[in-house]
Protein backbone atom coordinates (compact mmCIF):
# COMPACT_ATOMS: atom_id res chain seq x y z
CA UNK A 1 0.00 0.00 0.00
CA UNK A 2 1.37 3.36 -1.37
CA UNK A 3 2.07 6.43 1.48
CA UNK A 4 -0.71 8.16 -0.77
CA UNK A 5 -3.03 5.62 -0.04
CA UNK A 6 -2.54 4.94 3.30
CA UNK A 7 -2.63 9.04 4.09
CA UNK A 8 -6.29 8.98 2.01
CA UNK A 9 -7.77 6.20 4.12
CA UNK A 10 -6.51 8.25 7.48
CA UNK A 11 -8.42 11.44 6.12
CA UNK A 12 -11.37 9.73 5.25
CA UNK A 13 -11.08 7.83 8.77
CA UNK A 14 -10.54 11.18 10.60
CA UNK A 15 -13.90 12.66 9.48
CA UNK A 16 -15.86 10.33 11.63
CA UNK A 17 -13.89 12.26 14.78
CA UNK A 18 -14.99 15.64 16.86
CA UNK A 19 -12.58 18.41 16.93
CA UNK A 20 -11.25 16.65 20.73
CA UNK A 21 -10.48 13.74 19.17
CA UNK A 22 -13.46 11.85 20.47
CA UNK A 23 -15.96 9.87 18.40
CA UNK A 24 -19.39 9.69 19.02
CA UNK A 25 -21.32 6.60 19.91
CA UNK A 26 -24.77 5.04 20.49
CA UNK A 27 -26.05 6.38 23.35
CA UNK A 28 -23.64 9.09 23.64
CA UNK A 29 -20.38 7.56 24.76
CA UNK A 30 -17.40 9.03 24.38
CA UNK A 31 -14.13 7.65 23.74
CA UNK A 32 -10.86 9.06 24.11
CA UNK A 33 -8.62 7.45 21.51
CA UNK A 34 -5.19 9.24 23.37
CA UNK A 35 -5.70 8.26 26.73
CA UNK A 36 -7.84 5.53 25.89
CA UNK A 37 -10.66 6.04 28.80
CA UNK A 38 -13.61 5.90 28.62
CA UNK A 39 -16.45 8.73 29.15
CA UNK A 40 -18.52 8.54 32.13
CA UNK A 41 -21.48 6.08 31.40
CA UNK A 42 -23.62 3.37 33.42
CA UNK A 43 -23.18 0.84 31.11
CA UNK A 44 -19.60 0.71 31.91
CA UNK A 45 -19.35 1.74 35.63
CA UNK A 46 -17.50 -1.66 36.24
CA UNK A 47 -15.14 -1.89 33.33
CA UNK A 48 -12.32 0.03 34.36
CA UNK A 49 -12.25 -2.06 37.35
CA UNK A 50 -12.43 -5.59 35.27
CA UNK A 51 -9.95 -4.15 32.64
CA UNK A 52 -7.32 -3.18 35.59
CA UNK A 53 -7.74 -6.48 37.60
CA UNK A 54 -6.89 -8.13 34.30
CA UNK A 55 -4.31 -5.85 33.69
CA UNK A 56 -2.66 -6.84 36.76
CA UNK A 57 -3.39 -10.90 37.44
CA UNK A 58 -3.89 -12.35 33.73
CA UNK A 59 -0.37 -13.60 32.22
CA UNK A 60 -0.48 -15.13 29.19
CA UNK A 61 -2.33 -15.03 25.98
CA UNK A 62 -4.91 -17.81 26.44
CA UNK A 63 -5.62 -15.60 29.74
CA UNK A 64 -6.59 -12.64 28.06
CA UNK A 65 -8.24 -14.59 24.87
CA UNK A 66 -10.75 -15.95 27.96
CA UNK A 67 -10.98 -12.65 29.43
CA UNK A 68 -12.11 -11.01 26.24
CA UNK A 69 -14.49 -13.11 25.49
CA UNK A 70 -16.06 -12.94 28.74
CA UNK A 71 -16.54 -9.10 28.25
CA UNK A 72 -17.49 -9.21 25.22
CA UNK A 73 -20.05 -11.79 26.14
CA UNK A 74 -20.92 -9.29 29.37
CA UNK A 75 -22.05 -6.19 27.20
CA UNK A 76 -23.20 -7.56 24.90
CA UNK A 77 -20.93 -6.74 22.10
CA UNK A 78 -22.59 -8.42 18.35
CA UNK A 79 -20.25 -10.46 16.58
CA UNK A 80 -21.42 -11.06 13.13
CA UNK A 81 -18.70 -8.76 10.99
CA UNK A 82 -15.54 -10.74 9.75
CA UNK A 83 -15.51 -13.03 12.76
CA UNK A 84 -18.38 -15.41 13.77
CA UNK A 85 -18.60 -15.73 17.37
CA UNK A 86 -16.74 -14.35 19.96
CA UNK A 87 -14.29 -16.66 20.55
CA UNK A 88 -12.74 -15.75 17.10
CA UNK A 89 -13.53 -12.28 18.20
CA UNK A 90 -11.39 -12.33 21.77
CA UNK A 91 -8.63 -14.17 19.55
CA UNK A 92 -8.58 -11.63 16.93
CA UNK A 93 -8.57 -9.10 19.04
CA UNK A 94 -5.38 -10.81 21.21
CA UNK A 95 -3.18 -11.92 18.29
CA UNK A 96 -3.79 -8.91 16.26
CA UNK A 97 -2.70 -7.09 19.04
CA UNK A 98 0.33 -8.42 19.72
CA UNK A 99 1.49 -8.94 15.76
CA UNK A 100 0.44 -12.15 15.29
CA UNK A 101 -1.22 -14.40 12.43
CA UNK A 102 -5.03 -15.01 13.77
CA UNK A 103 -4.85 -18.55 13.63
CA UNK A 104 -1.50 -18.63 15.54
CA UNK A 105 -0.09 -21.99 16.94
CA UNK A 106 -1.44 -23.48 19.95
CA UNK A 107 2.04 -24.09 21.60
CA UNK A 108 1.99 -19.81 21.68
CA UNK A 109 -0.87 -19.79 23.98
CA UNK A 110 0.67 -19.95 26.90
CA UNK A 111 3.20 -17.25 26.48
CA UNK A 112 3.57 -14.53 29.20
CA UNK A 113 2.56 -11.00 28.10
CA UNK A 114 4.65 -8.21 29.22
CA UNK A 115 3.10 -5.16 30.48
CA UNK A 116 3.01 -2.75 27.17
CA UNK A 117 1.45 -5.75 25.20
CA UNK A 118 -1.40 -5.94 28.20
CA UNK A 119 -2.10 -2.52 27.60
CA UNK A 120 -1.74 -2.98 23.91
CA UNK A 121 -4.85 -5.94 24.06
CA UNK A 122 -7.45 -4.41 26.83
CA UNK A 123 -6.71 -1.08 24.63
CA UNK A 124 -8.34 -2.31 21.50
CA UNK A 125 -10.56 -4.89 23.88
CA UNK A 126 -12.11 -1.42 25.34
CA UNK A 127 -12.23 0.47 22.61
CA UNK A 128 -14.34 -2.27 20.89
CA UNK A 129 -16.55 -2.85 23.80
CA UNK A 130 -17.19 1.04 24.27
CA UNK A 131 -17.80 2.04 20.56
CA UNK A 132 -19.62 -1.01 19.42
CA UNK A 133 -17.31 -0.27 15.91
CA UNK A 134 -16.75 -3.61 14.36
CA UNK A 135 -12.57 -4.36 14.59
CA UNK A 136 -12.40 -4.60 11.40
CA UNK A 137 -12.95 -1.03 11.02
CA UNK A 138 -10.75 -0.45 14.62
CA UNK A 139 -7.99 -1.88 12.91
CA UNK A 140 -8.40 -1.64 9.35
CA UNK A 141 -7.92 -4.80 8.31
CA UNK A 142 -10.36 -8.19 7.90
CA UNK A 143 -9.97 -11.69 5.82
CA UNK A 144 -11.43 -13.12 2.80
CA UNK A 145 -10.72 -16.98 1.15
CA UNK A 146 -7.42 -16.61 3.75
CA UNK A 147 -6.04 -13.64 2.12
CA UNK A 148 -6.07 -10.09 4.32
CA UNK A 149 -7.90 -7.18 3.15
CA UNK A 150 -8.00 -3.42 4.40
CA UNK A 151 -11.16 -1.81 4.89
CA UNK A 152 -12.65 1.15 6.20
CA UNK A 153 -16.23 2.57 6.48
CA UNK A 154 -16.50 3.00 2.85
CA UNK A 155 -17.23 -0.45 1.98
CA UNK A 156 -18.53 -4.06 3.99
CA UNK A 157 -16.84 -5.55 5.76
CA UNK A 158 -16.30 -9.11 3.85
CA UNK A 159 -17.90 -12.09 5.38
CA UNK A 160 -19.87 -14.06 2.71
CA UNK A 161 -20.36 -17.75 1.95
CA UNK A 162 -19.23 -17.47 -1.77
CA UNK A 163 -15.81 -17.58 0.00
CA UNK A 164 -16.15 -21.65 0.00
CA UNK A 165 -17.11 -21.53 -3.50
CA UNK A 166 -14.20 -19.76 -4.82
CA UNK A 167 -11.77 -21.97 -2.90
CA UNK A 168 -13.55 -24.95 -4.55
CA UNK A 169 -13.43 -23.23 -7.60
CA UNK A 170 -17.09 -23.56 -7.77
CA UNK A 171 -16.84 -27.93 -8.20
CA UNK A 172 -18.33 -29.42 -9.99
CA UNK A 173 -19.47 -26.84 -12.45
CA UNK A 174 -16.13 -25.59 -13.63
CA UNK A 175 -12.83 -28.15 -13.96
CA UNK A 176 -10.48 -27.92 -11.02
CA UNK A 177 -7.07 -27.39 -10.87
CA UNK A 178 -3.90 -27.99 -7.90
CA UNK A 179 -5.38 -24.73 -6.48
CA UNK A 180 -8.70 -25.44 -5.61
CA UNK A 181 -9.09 -26.16 -1.83
CA UNK A 182 -11.52 -28.83 -1.02
CA UNK A 183 -13.47 -28.46 2.20
CA UNK A 184 -14.39 -31.88 3.25
CA UNK A 185 -12.90 -35.29 3.74
CA UNK A 186 -13.54 -38.71 3.08
CA UNK A 187 -14.75 -41.78 4.97
CA UNK A 188 -11.26 -42.50 6.60
CA UNK A 189 -11.33 -38.45 7.51
CA UNK A 190 -7.54 -38.46 5.64
CA UNK A 191 -7.69 -37.35 2.35
CA UNK A 192 -9.73 -34.46 1.38
CA UNK A 193 -12.58 -33.78 -1.27
CA UNK A 194 -14.82 -31.14 -2.75
CA UNK A 195 -17.88 -30.47 -0.78
CA UNK A 196 -21.04 -30.88 -2.11
CA UNK A 197 -22.78 -26.80 -2.43
CA UNK A 198 -25.43 -28.23 -5.48
CA UNK A 199 -23.75 -26.96 -8.20
CA UNK A 200 -24.53 -28.55 -11.52
CA UNK A 201 -22.14 -31.05 -12.87
CA UNK A 202 -20.75 -29.70 -15.98
CA UNK A 203 -16.90 -29.58 -15.68
CA UNK A 204 -16.82 -26.91 -18.07
CA UNK A 205 -13.09 -25.48 -18.95
CA UNK A 206 -12.14 -22.80 -16.30
CA UNK A 207 -13.53 -19.38 -17.17
CA UNK A 208 -11.11 -16.59 -18.68
CA UNK A 209 -13.88 -14.17 -17.86
CA UNK A 210 -15.13 -12.81 -14.76
CA UNK A 211 -17.61 -10.30 -13.70
CA UNK A 212 -17.77 -9.43 -9.73
CA UNK A 213 -20.87 -7.26 -9.91
CA UNK A 214 -20.93 -4.93 -6.62
CA UNK A 215 -17.46 -5.73 -5.61
CA UNK A 216 -16.97 -2.94 -2.76
CA UNK A 217 -13.59 -4.37 -1.13
CA UNK A 218 -12.69 -5.63 -4.04
CA UNK A 219 -12.06 -9.10 -2.09
CA UNK A 220 -14.49 -11.60 -4.18
CA UNK A 221 -12.40 -10.06 -7.04
CA UNK A 222 -8.98 -10.69 -5.64
CA UNK A 223 -9.67 -14.04 -4.66
CA UNK A 224 -11.66 -14.81 -7.98
CA UNK A 225 -7.99 -14.04 -9.13
CA UNK A 226 -6.02 -16.27 -6.84
CA UNK A 227 -7.87 -19.32 -7.57
CA UNK A 228 -8.35 -18.28 -11.13
CA UNK A 229 -5.47 -16.55 -12.44
CA UNK A 230 -5.25 -17.31 -16.21
CA UNK A 231 -8.82 -15.53 -15.93
CA UNK A 232 -9.76 -11.76 -16.43
CA UNK A 233 -11.73 -10.36 -14.00
CA UNK A 234 -13.88 -7.20 -14.09
CA UNK A 235 -15.03 -5.42 -10.36
CA UNK A 236 -17.47 -3.19 -10.92
CA UNK A 237 -19.11 -1.34 -8.26
CA UNK A 238 -21.33 2.19 -8.11
CA UNK A 239 -19.45 3.64 -5.43
CA UNK A 240 -16.56 5.58 -5.89
CA UNK A 241 -15.38 5.16 -2.34
CA UNK A 242 -15.40 1.62 -2.69
CA UNK A 243 -13.67 1.32 -5.69
CA UNK A 244 -10.69 3.68 -4.03
CA UNK A 245 -10.76 0.80 -1.22
CA UNK A 246 -10.98 -1.85 -3.77
CA UNK A 247 -7.65 -0.72 -5.66
CA UNK A 248 -6.13 -0.68 -2.65
CA UNK A 249 -6.85 -4.24 -2.16
CA UNK A 250 -6.19 -4.87 -5.92
CA UNK A 251 -2.64 -2.90 -5.83
CA UNK A 252 -1.75 -4.56 -2.26
CA UNK A 253 -2.03 -7.92 -3.67
CA UNK A 254 -0.31 -6.91 -7.32
CA UNK A 255 -3.43 -7.90 -9.59
CA UNK A 256 -3.60 -5.07 -11.55
CA UNK A 257 -2.78 -7.21 -14.71
CA UNK A 258 -5.62 -9.37 -14.10
CA UNK A 259 -8.06 -7.38 -12.66
CA UNK A 260 -10.20 -4.22 -14.03
CA UNK A 261 -11.91 -2.19 -11.74
CA UNK A 262 -14.89 -0.14 -13.29
CA UNK A 263 -17.81 2.26 -11.61
CA UNK A 264 -20.86 1.58 -13.39
CA UNK A 265 -24.69 1.46 -11.79
CA UNK A 266 -24.75 -2.42 -12.24
CA UNK A 267 -24.48 -3.32 -16.01
CA UNK A 268 -24.73 0.22 -17.02
CA UNK A 269 -21.17 0.37 -18.21
CA UNK A 270 -20.55 -2.57 -19.07
CA UNK A 271 -20.25 -3.69 -22.90
CA UNK A 272 -23.22 -6.35 -23.67
CA UNK A 273 -20.62 -7.52 -26.04
CA UNK A 274 -18.41 -8.87 -22.89
CA UNK A 275 -19.05 -12.16 -22.09
CA UNK A 276 -18.53 -13.90 -18.98
CA UNK A 277 -18.35 -17.36 -17.78
CA UNK A 278 -18.91 -16.30 -14.55
CA UNK A 279 -20.83 -13.84 -12.86
CA UNK A 280 -20.84 -13.65 -8.92
CA UNK A 281 -22.34 -10.82 -7.37
CA UNK A 282 -23.55 -9.99 -3.37
CA UNK A 283 -25.17 -6.90 -3.91
CA UNK A 284 -27.21 -5.02 -1.10
CA UNK A 285 -29.91 -6.86 -0.33
CA UNK A 286 -31.39 -6.20 3.69
CA UNK A 287 -34.79 -5.14 3.59
CA UNK A 288 -36.80 -2.24 5.11
CA UNK A 289 -37.75 -4.15 8.53
CA UNK A 290 -34.25 -5.74 8.93
CA UNK A 291 -32.31 -2.13 8.25
CA UNK A 292 -34.68 -0.45 11.20
CA UNK A 293 -33.55 -2.48 13.64
CA UNK A 294 -30.04 -3.19 13.27
CA UNK A 295 -27.50 -3.30 16.07
CA UNK A 296 -25.07 -0.92 16.19
CA UNK A 297 -22.27 -2.55 14.57
CA UNK A 298 -24.27 -2.27 11.28
CA UNK A 299 -24.93 1.37 11.57
CA UNK A 300 -21.37 2.36 10.91
CA UNK A 301 -21.53 0.03 7.04
CA UNK A 302 -22.55 1.57 4.70
CA UNK A 303 -26.28 1.88 4.47
CA UNK A 304 -26.31 1.71 0.55
CA UNK A 305 -24.50 -1.32 0.56
CA UNK A 306 -26.95 -3.38 2.68
CA UNK A 307 -30.43 -1.57 1.89
CA UNK A 308 -32.09 -2.27 -1.15
CA UNK A 309 -35.76 -1.70 -0.91
CA UNK A 310 -38.52 -2.63 0.87
CA UNK A 311 -38.22 -6.37 0.23
CA UNK A 312 -34.73 -6.13 -0.27
CA UNK A 313 -34.29 -7.29 -3.84
CA UNK A 314 -34.26 -3.82 -5.90
CA UNK A 315 -31.29 -4.58 -7.58
CA UNK A 316 -31.49 -8.26 -7.72
CA UNK A 317 -34.88 -7.84 -9.74
CA UNK A 318 -32.72 -6.26 -12.28
CA UNK A 319 -29.15 -8.47 -12.05
CA UNK A 320 -31.97 -11.43 -12.89
CA UNK A 321 -33.01 -9.59 -15.84
CA UNK A 322 -30.16 -8.10 -17.06
CA UNK A 323 -27.57 -10.28 -16.72
CA UNK A 324 -28.02 -13.06 -19.73
CA UNK A 325 -26.79 -9.80 -21.91
CA UNK A 326 -23.83 -10.66 -20.22
CA UNK A 327 -23.25 -13.95 -19.22
CA UNK A 328 -22.11 -16.64 -22.13
CA UNK A 329 -24.52 -19.40 -23.51
CA UNK A 330 -22.39 -21.98 -21.05
CA UNK A 331 -21.87 -19.11 -18.13
CA UNK A 332 -23.38 -19.31 -14.43
CA UNK A 333 -24.69 -16.82 -12.13
CA UNK A 334 -23.63 -16.99 -8.48
CA UNK A 335 -26.09 -14.28 -6.24
CA UNK A 336 -26.22 -13.81 -2.63
CA UNK A 337 -29.32 -12.53 -0.82
CA UNK A 338 -29.45 -13.32 2.59
CA UNK A 339 -32.06 -13.28 4.73
CA UNK A 340 -34.22 -12.38 1.51
CA UNK A 341 -34.19 -15.60 0.35
CA UNK A 342 -37.82 -15.84 1.40
CA UNK A 343 -38.79 -13.15 -0.68
CA UNK A 344 -37.07 -14.29 -3.72
CA UNK A 345 -38.85 -17.09 -3.52
CA UNK A 346 -42.42 -15.22 -2.79
CA UNK A 347 -41.53 -12.92 -5.88
CA UNK A 348 -41.02 -16.06 -8.74
CA UNK A 349 -43.19 -18.90 -6.86
CA UNK A 350 -42.69 -20.68 -10.26
CA UNK A 351 -38.92 -20.75 -10.10
CA UNK A 352 -36.88 -23.24 -8.80
CA UNK A 353 -33.96 -21.39 -7.90
CA UNK A 354 -31.24 -23.78 -7.23
CA UNK A 355 -29.98 -22.77 -3.26
CA UNK A 356 -26.78 -23.80 -2.49
CA UNK A 357 -25.31 -25.64 0.87
CA UNK A 358 -22.31 -24.87 2.40
CA UNK A 359 -19.97 -26.65 5.07
CA UNK A 360 -18.92 -23.60 7.37
CA UNK A 361 -22.22 -22.21 7.34
CA UNK A 362 -23.97 -19.61 5.40
CA UNK A 363 -27.57 -19.39 3.14
CA UNK A 364 -29.59 -17.14 0.65
CA UNK A 365 -26.93 -17.88 -2.14
CA UNK A 366 -28.51 -19.13 -5.42
CA UNK A 367 -26.83 -20.28 -8.55
CA UNK A 368 -28.40 -20.11 -12.54
CA UNK A 369 -28.02 -20.77 -15.56
CA UNK A 370 -27.66 -18.97 -19.16
CA UNK A 371 -30.99 -21.11 -20.22
CA UNK A 372 -32.23 -20.86 -16.60
CA UNK A 373 -31.83 -16.85 -16.77
CA UNK A 374 -33.64 -16.56 -20.41
CA UNK A 375 -35.97 -19.04 -19.66
CA UNK A 376 -37.25 -17.10 -16.94
CA UNK A 377 -37.04 -13.42 -18.32
CA UNK A 378 -40.15 -12.01 -19.38
CA UNK A 379 -40.95 -12.99 -15.24
CA UNK A 380 -37.78 -11.02 -14.26
CA UNK A 381 -38.87 -8.02 -16.62
CA UNK A 382 -42.07 -7.55 -15.21
CA UNK A 383 -40.94 -6.59 -11.62
CA UNK A 384 -38.08 -4.48 -13.14
CA UNK A 385 -40.74 -2.61 -14.92
CA UNK A 386 -42.78 -2.35 -11.44
CA UNK A 387 -39.87 -0.70 -9.77
CA UNK A 388 -39.31 1.62 -12.75
CA UNK A 389 -42.57 2.65 -12.54
CA UNK A 390 -43.00 3.00 -8.58
CA UNK A 391 -39.95 5.49 -9.16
Amino acid sequence: MSEEQTMSAEAFQNQYFNEEGAQVAEGDIAYDLETGLLGEHEQFANLHAELAEAREQLVSIRDFIRFSVTQLRNYDVVVAQGTTDEFAEASAIVLHSLSLDWSANEQILDCRLTSSEKQLVLSLLEERIAERKPLSYLINLSYFCDLPFYVDERVLIPRSPIAELIRQQFHPYFEVNELAKPLGVDVNEQTSVFYDHGLDIKQLSQPERILDLCTGSGCIAIALATRFVDALVDAVDIDKGALEVAMVNVDHHELGHQINVIESDLFAKIPAENQYELIVTNPPYVDAAIMADLPPEFLYEPEHALAAGQDGLDLVHRILFEAPDYLSPEGLLVCEVGDSEWALKQAYPDISFDWLKFARGGHGVFAMTYDELVANRELFAAYVQLLDSAQ
